[in-house]
């Protein structure tokens, strides 16, 4: 690895990006730090993510603290602290909250980009929800740019 490329972040740091993402959106490994390699966030749970396909990125959950449910094709799993999941590319699945306070992990796409997405989902604000909840049928035009389907 090149010495230019090199990070150390400090407890709470985050990598800043083209939109300020919320606190519980922790940008640790930007696309472009790891040349598209994959990307790292530490993220709090505090919002179900609907059911939905990832059709390029394999994406990784890591549980810090918490129980997060991970609804992976027909299966139903609640994954605490310490535990891995890989949710390959091309399955259905779906993230939720099953612990008070929500779940903290680390979250890891491979290739990266995820941040980038999070950034035009923020950045699209209140018109991609639905009575306080994410709207799959307002996501998709978002999701699209990024090789991402959600369920309607």
């Amino acid at each position: 690895m090149p010495k230019d490329r090199f990070l150390l972040l400090q407890p709470g740091e985050a990598r800043p990006g083209r939109v300020p993402l919320p606190p519980a959106f922790a940008v640790k490994a930007m696309t472009g730090d790891t040349e598209t390699r994959f990307s790292l966030l530490e993220v709090t749970l505090a919002r179900d993510i609907p059911r939905h396909v990832h059709h390029e990125a394999d994406e990784c959950v890591y549980v810090l603290e918490g129980e997060l449910g991970i609804d992976f094709a027909d299966e139903t799993h609640v994954a605490t602290k310490g535990m891995f999941a890989l949710l390959p590319r091309g399955v259905p699945h779906a993230l939720r909250a099953v612990s008070d306070p929500p779940p903290r992990l680390l979250q890891i796409s491979s290739p990266g980009g995820w941040e980038h997405y999070l950034e035009d989902l923020f950045e699209a604000g209140p018109a991609v929800l639905t009575d306080g909840a994410l709207d799959p049928a307002k996501i998709n035009p978002v999701a699209a740019r990024y090789s991402i389907t959600y369920e309607e």
